[in-house]
């Protein structure tokens, strides 16, 4: 006789969490007063719909994150926890940064440069390597993860953590502000490919363990939705795996498309050049 394992119920409550939630509020009303103030002044050029839309989205992803029933879910789920994870060190900070602009950020342009110069090597790009992958292998360490599932204040801090390496990282990549630091020709390439490739190892390793490595997930033999602990598990590493994939794929072609947009616009500032230089000649 086949013996089904016991299936357990899975808590899909909402997070309701004050500090988030105002925070949230907060950010989308500075934005929205700053978003207004520019589009006045320089049009869709300055703060665009979509400007507007990504920040929104930005905003959305931290709230599914850190407040929808995913949070809960996470508890029971690894493949959820990732979820979580990749929300908040990726498509959060993606969508964020993709909705600013140079206008719209150019009263603290002038203090985020000198912040960068007197960070050092902190403000630097490689350290924005660094703490991308350093975060995302650390807090998989099974005595670290499994502390962040039994302690409040952890999980906190690894959240912030999360956040603001993925903020980072990605700030040197995407960022409107042309600081010293801008990466340029090939160097994006390198930058977006090492680190989704040193994270995505990490998602190939989850998928195909044949050991459970997060204790806290093993409900002796039963099951959630239908997977044991190291099934889930399974999912989590190719969620990873497959994210970091799609992630690279779609930067890598932007990025492509960033470099010829640039050098077709430099193309057409030599020309002009050439021609006021020949004009004055004349």
């Amino acid at each position: 006789m086949t013996i089904v394992p016991r299936s357990l119920p899975v808590d899909t409550s909402w997070t309701l969490a004050p500090t988030v939630l105002l925070t949230l509020v907060v950010y989308l009303w500075v934005y929205v007063r700053r978003w207004r103030t520019v589009r006045a002044s320089h049009g869709e050029r300055g703060a665009g719909v979509r400007h507007l839309v990504l920040w929104c989205l930005g905003l959305l992803a931290v709230l599914v994150a850190l407040v929808s029933p995913l949070d809960a879910i996470a508890t029971d789920l690894a493949s959820a926890h990732m979820v979580q994870h990749l929300l908040l060190a990726d498509l959060g900070p993606i969508a964020l940064i993709l909705g600013l602009t140079k206008l719209m950020l150019r009263p603290i342009t002038r203090t985020i440069n000198a912040v960068e110069r007197r960070a050092g090597f902190l403000g630097h790009p490689v350290f924005g390597v660094l703490a991308y992958v350093g975060v995302m292998w650390a807090w998989h360490v099974p005595a670290l993860y499994d502390l962040t599932l039994r302690n409040g204040y952890v999980h906190v801090f690894e959240h912030v953590t999360f956040m603001a390496a993925g903020s980072l990282y990605w700030w040197h990549l995407i960022s409107p502000i042309r600081s010293r630091l801008r990466l340029g020709g090939m160097a994006p390439v390198a930058y977006m490919a090492s680190t989704k490739l040193l994270v995505g190892g990490l998602g190939v390793l989850l998928t195909f363990l044949p050991v459970l490595l997060y204790t806290p997930y093993d409900v002796g033999g039963a099951t959630h939705w239908g997977m044991s602990a190291l099934d889930d598990q399974h999912v989590a590493g190719a969620v990873m795996g497959l994210e970091q994939s799609l992630v690279m794929g779609v930067g890598l072609a932007y990025l492509f498309f960033r470099m010829l947009r640039e050098s077709e616009a430099a193309d057409a500032r030599e020309e002009r050049l050439e021609d006021a230089r020949s004009a004055r000649a004349a």
